[in-house]
């Protein structure tokens, strides 16, 4: 147990690391923008804030990649404002974006390649082969099935709050829905994750690749 809370935290770390708050400020300073001074003063004002974060990051000699993403992001959601006149647009590229994931994670299921199991060897370098054991497979499986569910639920909700029309509530939903939805899912997965694994009995990685026989001792760390 306190093993897996060691490597939930190590987990948690890195995906933190000072690259979350791109994302958090920038549609707040719209919405307070806009209700005060109109659509595009809450435009220009994003924007400024997205270029002042990724200036500290060009400064700081992170990787130019968040700071061009956040630029992009913010750049992009934007332009769906302004092009239509509806300050409401803004946080389409984001209702557009949780549509994706969800098709994304659906069809990776259909397919047999679940879109956990992707990630994880895209970020870990794991064999795929790995992934696609049966002892192991219906761990990645089942997390991307919640995933699915998820990505489902958070659009038909920005969908209902984008039709009703009331910026401010559209703007929160979108924050909580964002950030501390996404490290919440990270969290259980990281445990559900480790936990199933576990209990289907399949080897770890590094048995997996060594070609060890059973009994494996399984995979204790990270999935």
């Amino acid at each position: 147990m306190k093993q897996t809370v060691k490597d939930t935290l190590e987990e948690l770390k890195q995906f933190m690391s000072g690259k979350t708050i791109d994302t958090i400020i920038p549609p707040i300073i719209y919405v307070i923008g806009n209700n005060l001074f109109g659509l595009k003063i809450g435009v220009i004002l994003a924007l400024s804030v997205a270029f002042i974060f990724a200036l500290l990051r060009l400064l700081k000699k992170e990787n130019i990649l968040y700071a061009l993403g956040g630029i992009g992001g913010v750049a992009l959601a934007s332009g769906f404002a302004l092009i239509a006149d509806n300050a409401a647009n803004y946080f389409l590229p984001k209702i557009i974006g949780s549509g994706a994931l969800f098709l994304i994670s659906t069809l990776s299921i259909l397919v047999g390649k679940p879109l956990a199991a992707i990630l994880s060897h895209v970020s870990r370098g794991w064999s795929f082969d790995w992934f696609l054991r049966k002892d192991i497979k219906p761990a990645y499986r089942e997390v991307t099935i919640v995933w699915a569910i998820l990505f489902l639920v958070r659009m038909l909700l920005q969908l209902f709050l984008y039709n009703r029309g009331n910026l401010t509530e559209l703007g929160w939903a979108s924050i909580l829905l964002g950030f501390p939805a996404t490290l919440t899912v990270l969290v259980l997965t990281l445990i559900y994750g480790g936990w199933r694994l576990r209990m289907l009995g399949g080897p770890s990685i590094e048995e997996f690749q060594e070609g060890k026989n059973p009994p494996w001792e399984g995979q204790k760390k990270g999935f």
